[in-house]
């Protein structure tokens, strides 16, 4: 026998967004993204302004891409969209304050100027992204794939990007302030221009990467993989470089 409380979870919810009415219950707009808007408004905890004939609550938002967002939390699907479109979901998923985007595959998708901070990207793709300007500040981009990402002018900073994939990355002028880039896959990517102030890339694999006029000022580089680096004109004050391979580096 149900409980009042799962049954009450379980009962039908009416909502209308934007003049779109949709249909479902308060255990999918709690679940997957308990610390989400729309969990916060379900939960129970507040009282919710009905229609007095439907009893539909009314949220003032896009009702068109609303059904993207239910079914991103009904089952965690992301539907192929138009580079315009994945910019409206995500403006829509930055309002309900859904911040769960792990293993979303973004990959070949155009989101410049995105605000993913503080968000959970764990194992998400990001292949051939065109994210230039975009913030992931404090996101936790750990184990993800960024293969011939264009972050250039993105921020990272205090981001987890430990044991990441950003080989052939476009990470110019990006900022890496205070980041955990430990472990990080780097190979050939272009960092002219960063700042890795503080950033710790103990055992990353920079192999062939771009360095030039970047500022490592304090970061830790120890048994970092350095091969064949360009470090013209960096700044590499105060950085631990402990047991790192610079064979071939271009000083």
């Amino acid at each position: 026998m149900q409980s009042p409380e799962s049954s009450s979870s379980a009962a039908p919810v009416l909502l209308n967004i934007g003049g779109t009415k949709y249909a479902t219950t308060a255990e999918t707009l709690t679940q997957r993204e308990p610390d989400s808007m729309l969990a916060a408004m379900f939960s129970g905890r507040h009282t919710l302004p009905h229609h007095p004939t439907t009893g539909a609550v009314f949220v003032d938002r896009d009702g068109k891409h609303f059904r993207h967002i239910l079914n991103w939390l009904r089952d965690g699907a992301i539907p192929a969209l138009s580079e315009s479109e994945h910019h409206q979901l995500l403006r829509e998923a930055e309002y309900y304050q859904l911040l769960d985007l792990s293993e979303v595959d973004f990959s070949y998708a155009c989101i410049e100027r995105t605000n993913f901070s503080c968000a959970n990207l764990h194992k998400a793709k990001f292949r051939l992204v065109e994210a230039a300007h975009s913030s992931f500040e404090q996101a936790n981009l750990h184990e993800c794939e960024l293969t011939g990402a264009n972050l250039q002018d993105a921020v990272l900073d205090r981001a987890n990007v430990q044991s990441a994939n950003l080989q052939d990355a476009c990470l110019t002028g990006c900022s890496f302030i205070e980041t955990d880039v430990r472990s990080a896959h780097l190979q050939n990517a272009n960092l002219t221009g960063a700042d890795l102030n503080g950033a710790n890339l103990e055992g990353a694999n920079l192999k062939g990467a771009k360095l030039s006029g970047a500022n490592l000022q304090g970061a830790n580089l120890q048994r970092a993989y350095l091969r064949e680096v360009d470090l013209r004109e960096t700044d590499l004050t105060g950085a631990k470089l402990g047991g790192a391979n610079l064979l071939g580096a271009i000083r």
